[in-house]
């Protein structure tokens, strides 16, 4: 197995900080996701940020399908690599 980083894309802060909490919740993460402020290029104003949240995961143990179903609850997708 190997470790894995897993990121959704949400469209504000308000839904990063709930997917964060959620993702605790209901998968039980090991490590608590990071939230990070994305700017959209060219970019300066915040209402154009999107907002990212990190998931580790050790051992490759979570579902991505079921990460983008819960991303696209909040108006949101999971990064494919």
């Amino acid at each position: 197995m190997s470790d894995v980083r897993h990121v959704l894309v949400l469209p504000d802060r308000d839904a990063a900080q709930e997917v964060a909490v959620e993702v605790c919740e209901r998968f039980g993460a090991v490590e608590e996701p990071q939230l990070v402020r994305d700017s959209l290029a060219g970019e300066d104003d915040a209402e154009d940020a999107q907002w990212l949240v990190v998931v580790e995961d050790p051992g490759s143990r979570l579902d991505a399908d079921e990460l983008h179903a819960l991303a696209g609850e909040y108006e949101g997708w999971l990064e494919r690599p």
